[in-house]
């Protein structure tokens, strides 16, 4: 099977604005595993949107270490950091941060969400296991991905699943793409240079999570030079399907 090369493009080809839902597991998973190419849709006049899957309250630290409290202080937070990227709606729903699971009821309550927003694009995050040498992907972040998948295809779209949200006035809803953030097997890739620092800046108001910011941001701007020493633009990856033109 040929796979499609990776070239850095500026995505800018789709006819008209796009309304994009983002679905992923916790606060601060869009900033960081999207948050330059969220800032360049937004500027480039596209609706985009949250639905996180869990409120976060496991990334405790000793400075936040009530689960409960924080709760309320990660969803702050992230409408902080949404709001600097021109996102446009951020929603929560309080699927048990850690626990989250790929199951029929979740699958047709995921659905409904989706319907309600008639999303054109929906983005989450890649099923995998690994993320290269280094890093075990959270059960979270592959079960919000594979749970998205099933919703997406083939339930939101086809009026034989859950004719019920019919009823209700949730009319299947023709998706045109999918894209799955946080991939070893990229088909598109991004050059989101020009929004490295709203990104950085959207990063930095998950305080509870990254802990102090400028120690923060001098971290990741280390980072950026060390794995871009040959070449300094910043890219963002993705796995995009093309579910109808």
């Amino acid at each position: 099977m040929t796979v499609e090369a990776v070239t850095p493009v500026q995505f800018t080809n789709w006819e008209k604005p796009m309304n994009i839902l983002i679905i992923l597991a916790h606060p601060d998973d869009p900033e960081f595993f999207m948050g330059g190419t969220i800032s360049m849709w937004s500027k480039l006049g596209h609706k985009v949107s949250y639905l996180l899957l869990t409120k976060g309250e496991r990334g405790l630290s000793e400075e936040f270490s009530d689960g409960d409290a924080l709760k309320e202080v990660r969803q702050i937070e992230q409408r902080n950091a949404a709001k600097l990227l021109g996102v446009s709606e951020v929603d929560f729903l309080d699927y048990p941060d850690g626990f989250l699971e790929v199951n029929l009821e979740n699958r047709r309550n995921l659905v409904a969400e989706i319907r309600k927003r008639q999303p054109d694009i929906v983005v989450s995050s890649d099923p995998q296991t690994y993320f290269h040498t280094h890093y075990i992907n959270h059960p979270d972040h592959r079960l919000a991905g594979l749970l998205t998948m099933e919703a997406v295809f083939p339930a939101a779209g086809n009026r034989g699943f859950y004719p019920e949200q019919l009823e209700q006035g949730l009319a299947p809803t023709k998706i045109r793409e999918l894209w799955m953030s946080l991939t070893v097997d990229p088909n598109i890739t991004l050059d989101v240079s020009d929004y490295w620092q709203i990104r950085i800046e959207a990063l930095k108001k998950h305080v509870s999570q990254i802990g102090d910011p400028g120690v923060f941001e001098q971290v990741w701007n280390q980072r950026r030079q060390e794995a871009t020493a040959s070449d300094s633009l910043y890219y963002e990856h993705f796995r995009r399907v093309i579910l109808r033109v």
